[in-house]
């Protein structure tokens, strides 16, 4: 009988549409058996999907996914952590103020191109908290300059792109020691969108390696047949 689980998961806590518990209850009912909840930066969503998952009977990864500095863009999954470290409790609020930060950076940057997008619009559609990218692309849609999600990034969002801005609190090697610190094993998330060529990539793995990442994501959304 096959079993199926997702360790790569995003609640309304960060980027993603569901609340924790709606989430868990989701997974359920599509038959997976367990799930990791990693929002981006933030462990608020943890304990009511981990109670939900209790009493729904679906196991529950407690997670996260930092943003780290890099020459693209890189992002660190924790999973196995423990919610209550320490290690993750003092840098969090680093984690979130570097967050705040890229995020003025991004209006701005998107108000020099002529789009009138702001923080606090932001952050009126991000009901966890969490600003993210996604939320910005929204809005763009909203009053019309994109068409799509998708487009806003394509254009104007994504890696590389006029308003990308990559400013991070942390260090990959620092994430890793904090999930580590934090009893939890870490994995580089989606590959295709660190966008290096294959030798490039492959070095940097195995710098991340030599800091004690745990290993790579190995099946993603949006990974082809020939990525995996």
């Amino acid at each position: 009988m096959s079993r199926y689980i997702d360790l790569h998961t995003h609640s309304n806590k960060s980027d993603g549409t569901m609340s924790p518990a709606e989430l868990v209850r989701h997974a359920k009912e599509n038959g997976l058996t367990a799930i990791a909840l990693t929002d981006h930066d933030t462990i608020d969503g943890l304990d009511e999907a981990l109670s939900e998952g209790e009493r729904m009977g679906l196991e529950v990864v407690p997670g996260i996914e930092l943003s780290v500095m890099s020459d693209t863009e890189t992002h660190i999954l924790g999973l196995f952590i423990d919610p209550k470290s320490t290690a993750l409790d003092r840098a969090m609020k680093r984690i979130i103020d570097s967050r705040n930060e890229r995020n003025r950076e991004t209006s701005r940057l998107l108000k020099k191109l002529g789009f009138d997008v702001s923080v606090e619009e932001a952050q009126e559609l991000a009901t966890g908290g969490i600003v993210g990218r996604i939320h910005f692309a929204k809005i763009m849609v909203q009053k019309g300059y994109c068409k799509t999600v998708k487009e806003a990034f394509d254009e104007y969002l994504a890696t590389g792109k006029p308003a990308f801005c990559n400013r991070q609190g942390i260090t990959a090697k620092e994430a890793i020691e904090i999930i580590r610190d934090s009893g939890g094993y870490s994995f580089a998330a989606h590959l295709h969108l660190m966008r290096r060529d294959d030798d490039n990539l492959k070095a940097y793995i195995k710098e991340l390696k030599d800091y004690g990442l745990d290993g790579i994501e190995a099946y993603y959304t949006d990974y082809t047949d020939e990525m995996h």
